[in-house]
């Protein structure tokens, strides 16, 4: 369905407030050769595993056409560019994996671009895994190495993205990156992650680094129906994507019940984790309807969810969906935030929108610009409601490579064609700009 661009034009935000796009390292770089191996090159090499059957090894080649792209940023006209840094690339070649990221944020601070980067965006090297404790330890040297170089330019950090969603499709149901499927026994990834999170805060404050947060995913969780046993899974489900990732940052605890499932020391390891931040980032796309378990197999938002379980993810019906079949529901980032708000109170720092995005074929993306001036407004609401908003970035600049989607899934703002790799501004690319420049 195609719904017109909004005549009516968005609220104004506050003077200062940072509006961006975003993309990953392994979604749009290309240039294989060019880092050592993740565990996204070993996963995709395995028949089966994404489903159009392709890799990243070229992706966008942003690599090579990483001017191309800081030109359309300055054309945008974005404050900033939430980009992630590959730690496989970093590793290579003695340092010149790194000099990559050196050259890009220069181009952006040249371009009047904020480069804002993600140290850690699900590309682990091969060879390292969150199930060792030790990986955390190596990743807050890695962070150490990337201030050192990229410190004096970049004023705004992310530590990881969405650790939630690399435990749970990664390590507990197996449709991502590594391919393991150990259901609850991938608790151990999410911790480690945390104290990953929080030994890379202690690193980049050690190095004089400020403005430092991480980008977690949440949404509503909404009961299928008010029956007692819908309303006991949604409460189950929203501790396991929302509270689990959230509580041990803003909070140093887990919920009832979560911390004597993690290895080690938790109680030591929950100071490291809570390590103050100077704002908190959600990348939201939709709310999620969840009832008690049905006993099969679900397919929902191109997922196969398991029998066994504790819940079930449903459909919401009599709203419409992306292309992905994600709920188009704006209202839920508004309950969202001030749900947030009510639930931390004053252990809940400022709020960046790290990404907000959806996923729709053609250049004349209406479908799109509905969604992201939709969830625009609902971002204004919150904001008229007392929740501290300081940012919004939409994913993604580039149309890219989705993961276990391979190149079936359109999320930019840029049409990418991947067999010539020319870039062509879609619909949607005017439409945020326009709303950029009111916002001036």
């Amino acid at each position: 369905m195609i719904r017109r661009m909004a005549t009516n034009p968005i609220p104004q935000f506050p003077a200062g407030f940072l509006w961006g796009v975003s993309t990953s390292a392994h979604q749009i770089e290309g240039a294989v050769d060019e880092r050592e191996a993740s565990v996204w090159d070993t996963f995709t090499a395995e028949p089966g595993r994404v489903k159009d059957g392709s890799t990243a090894a070229v992706a966008c080649d942003h690599y090579h056409r990483h001017r191309e792209d800081v030109a359309l940023l300055a054309g945008l006209g974005v404050d900033a560019y939430r980009f992630s840094v590959s730690w496989p690339r970093v590793r290579f070649g003695g340092g010149r994996g790194l000099d990559f990221y050196d050259r890009l944020v220069d181009e952006l601070c040249a371009a009047g671009v904020r480069p804002v980067p993600t140290l850690f965006h699900w590309d682990l090297p091969a060879g390292l895994d969150w199930l060792d404790r030790d990986t955390a330890a190596r990743f807050a040297e890695y962070v150490s190495v990337v201030v050192d170089r990229l410190g004096d330019r970049v004023t705004k950090w992310i530590t990881l993205n969405e650790p939630a969603e690399h435990t749970l499709l990664g390590h507990a149901l197996g449709v991502h990156a590594p391919g393991r499927r150990l259901l609850f026994d991938a608790l151990p990834v999410a911790h480690h992650q945390l104290l990953a999170h929080g030994l890379a805060v202690r690193a980049l404050r050690a190095a004089g680094a400020a403005d430092i947060g991480i980008a977690n995913s949440h949404g509503p969780t909404w009961p299928a129906s008010p029956d007692a046993d819908d309303v006991a899974a949604a409460e189950f489900y929203d501790v396991l994507l929302n509270r689990l990732f959230a509580d041990p940052v803003l909070l140093g605890e887990y919920p009832a019940g979560i911390g004597e499932l993690m290895p080690g020391d938790v109680e030591a390891d929950l100071k490291v984790i809570s390590e103050p931040v100077d704002w908190y980032g959600i990348n939201y796309y939709a709310p999620t309807s969840v009832g008690a378990p049905r006993g099969a197999e679900i397919e929902f938002g191109g997922l196969t969810m398991p029998a066994e379980l504790p819940f079930s993810v449903r459909d919401i019906e009599g709203v419409p969906v992306t292309d992905f079949g994600w709920p188009v529901v704006p209202r839920a980032l508004t309950e969202l935030l001030t749900g947030f708000r009510d639930r931390y109170g004053d252990r809940l720092p400022p709020i960046v929108i790290t990404e907000n995005g959806c996923s729709y074929e053609g250049l004349d993306d209406q479908d799109r610009i509905a969604y992201l001036d939709g969830h625009v407004r609902a971002l204004h609401a919150a904001a008229s409601a007392g929740v501290d908003v300081r940012g919004y970035f939409v994913w993604s600049l580039l149309d890219n490579f989705e993961w276990a989607e391979g190149y079936a899934r359109r999320f930019g703002l840029v049409h990418v064609d991947f067999e010539t790799l020319k870039r062509t501004p879609k619909a949607s690319y005017a439409w945020f700009r326009e709303v950029l420049r009111a916002q001036r």
